[in-house]
């Protein structure tokens, strides 16, 4: 599936040849031929170049392309990125890296640019790009007070466009090469209830649907949306679920009394995770390959906000930048309330997780069990690819 070929350095058949030699006596000829291979594909990990990486999604994922758009969905002021290496604001709903950053870094490559950057040309097209746009959801309607946001279908059109791209800078057998070969993100799904569903009482779609048939069709549109990345050439894909809807700042201040989870969000992200998961499977038995990988970041999210002390927070509820009850209510800017070590804050602002809680998020996806990553991690997802 990779682009690049498994390198078997001088070094490591020379070390294999002497390993055999030694050990001839001792061991069967089977057993230092698999020894040898081991130890050679042991030293040619660190050899593989690194992959493309390409990001779909929402404001999670999203690392500055609403920058680049006239929308009220920006995170380009202070005090967003205070704790990026610039200490400057990029467009990351974060007070430092997003889990792109971080997962750029365990595939050994450098972030990806938004799709929309005029930097974005020549080499750095083949390091892979980032299409997300704040305030996106799976459904076209969500995210309509926010104006221009790169929906969906327009990020697939994009990815698209980015091959045409590619091709004329690599031609057609190399670029198909990179993009089967890349590894792709794609966060999408919770703007779709507190964007839509649950943005207003009486919403259209909450008198269009009830909640279960509201995540059956959901599902449904984001099945639409997967085949679609398929077709475009994406083989493997870290699909993210909601965290818990209910547990975030923004909602503990509109919902809550006693700082206890809205019920109702709960309910939902408790219907929707599990369908998306098995949707996911489908998928997967339809294509006869594990293209889709569900990443559990409900659990994830779930662990530090249940016990945040365990997991070197102070607290779960409270955003670090806000205000209101929680720090949840409006958006974080110059004149919010500001923690002074986002470090031991669960939340970042009223519904974006630190850096810090961004790295235990990647740390599961990493190397997480079957409870976060189904049916593996990226660990094994590396480890097997590099050997493809």
């Amino acid at each position: 599936m990779l682009s690049s070929a498994l390198h078997i350095p001088k070094i490591a058949l020379a070390t294999t040849f002497h390993f055999k030699k030694s050990m001839a006596s001792s061991l069967g000829v089977a057993s230092w031929v698999i020894l040898g291979l081991v130890m050679v594909l042991a030293t040619s990990t660190t050899n593989v170049e690194a992959r493309a990486f390409f990001v779909f999604g929402d404001s999670l994922v999203d690392n500055g392309n609403n920058n680049y758009l006239a929308t009220t969905a920006r995170a380009d002021s202070p005090p967003y990125g205070i704790d990026y290496p610039t200490h400057r604001p990029t467009g990351r709903f974060s007070n430092g890296l997003n889990i792109p950053d971080l997962i750029s870094q365990q595939i050994g490559s450098e972030s990806t640019l938004p799709y929309l950057s005029p930097q974005l040309t020549g080499q750095r097209l083949l390091v892979g790009a980032n299409f997300a746009s704040a305030g996106i959801g799976i459904l076209n309607d969500t995210g309509v007070q926010f104006i221009n946001i790169i929906r969906m279908f327009r990020q697939l059109d994009y990815f698209e466009e980015y091959q045409r791209r590619v091709t004329a800078l690599i031609g057609a057998q190399r670029t198909k090469q990179l993009v089967n070969g890349a590894l792709v993100l794609i966060t999408v799904g919770g703007n779709d209830f507190v964007n839509n569903y649950y943005l207003v009482p009486y919403s259209a779609r909450s008198r269009q649907y009830p909640l279960p048939n509201y995540v059956k069709y959901l599902i449904s549109e984001y099945k639409k949306i997967l085949s679609r990345l398929y077709d475009l050439g994406a083989r493997r894909v870290l699909v993210t679920g909601t965290g818990p809807l209910g547990c975030v700042p923004a909602e503990l201040a509109m919902r809550s009394r006693n700082g206890e989870c809205s019920a109702e969000l709960q309910r939902a992200a408790a219907l929707y995770n599990p369908q998306l998961a098995q949707m996911l499977q489908q998928l997967n038995n339809k294509y006869g390959s594990d293209i889709f990988i569900a990443a559990n970041t409900q659990q994830s999210h779930t662990d530090f906000i249940t016990n945040p002390q365990a997991y070197g927070f102070t607290t779960s509820k409270i955003a670090c930048c806000g205000q209101g009850p929680y720090n949840g209510l409006g958006l974080c800017t110059v004149a919010s309330n500001l923690c002074p070590n986002r470090d031991v804050y669960a939340f970042w602002d009223p519904f974006h997780p630190s850096e810090r809680a961004n790295r235990l998020i990647v740390r599961q996806i990493l190397n997480g069990n079957s409870r976060y990553m189904n049916p593996m991690n990226l660990s094994t997802i590396l480890a097997l690819d590099s050997m493809t």
